[in-house]
């Protein structure tokens, strides 16, 4: 299974009051397990960076001057993205700036279900519990001492160790079936399963010489050998 877990940088909170994407940072999971592949896009927005946004993720003006447009790279994210289901922290956010910058280039919407929400996840899986991206860090021991201002792939790629976390380990596919064998999902679950005793019991290896030999050894030991407790 491919998924894109991903993560943008903004001027702001609201697309309708014409606040733009400055940042896109993507990483390809496949079967869970990192490819290596990634999406990375500084994008000029056409307006000021408020001082507000530059304090979060420190993209000025000078430095996105010389970026592409959205228009430029939106059909390179698109293809970037495909079909994988899309693994993102407060998706409603990322999804509402994506599909405003790819309708205003004339791009096909991404749907939102194809949009998979970590921050859903971490308030169900940990109720009343704090569940930003540096709060989920601090419960699974992630480090994140690289992340001094938010930045689209940094994030992206701790957000993939989190996601992983949430959904159950680095391993999360490393279970033992609760179906498999037959009988109730009690008996055959990982914590309860054990091996069943062989029908016949495995011949010794020892040989008739070797059983001699250590007889004769415990018996040199007298009667208070442990072997003959």
């Amino acid at each position: 299974m491919r998924e894109i877990v991903l993560d943008t940088e903004t001027t702001g909170f609201e697309p309708g009051e014409g606040d733009r994407i400055v940042e896109i940072g993507a990483v390809e999971l496949f079967n869970h397990m990192p490819t290596g592949k990634v999406y990375h896009q500084y994008i000029n927005p056409e307006r000021a960076m408020p001082q507000g946004a530059f304090e979060v993720h420190g993209l000025g003006d000078d430095f996105l001057r010389d970026k592409p447009v959205f228009k430029k790279v939106g059909q390179a994210f698109l293809d970037f993205v495909g079909d994988a289901r899309m693994v993102i922290h407060n998706a409603a956010f990322d999804m509402k700036f994506l599909n405003a910058e790819l309708g205003w280039a004339g791009f096909r919407l991404l749907p939102n279900d194809q949009a998979l929400d970590t921050l859903a996840i971490a308030r169900k899986k940990f109720p009343g519990s704090p569940a930003t991206l540096d709060a989920l860090c601090r419960r699974f021991g992630i480090d994140n001492s690289a992340r001094e201002k938010h930045g689209a792939l940094l994030d992206s790629e701790i957000l993939a160790e989190v996601y992983l976390e949430l959904i159950g380990g680095r391993q999360p596919d490393l279970v033992l079936s609760s179906t498999s064998g037959g009988g109730s999902g009690k008996e055959n679950s990982a914590s309860s399963w054990r091996a069943s005793p062989r029908p016949e019991a495995l011949p010794s290896r020892i040989t008739e010489e070797e059983r001699a030999a250590h007889q004769a050894f415990v018996d040199k030991l007298g009667d208070d050998a442990l072997w003959k407790s």
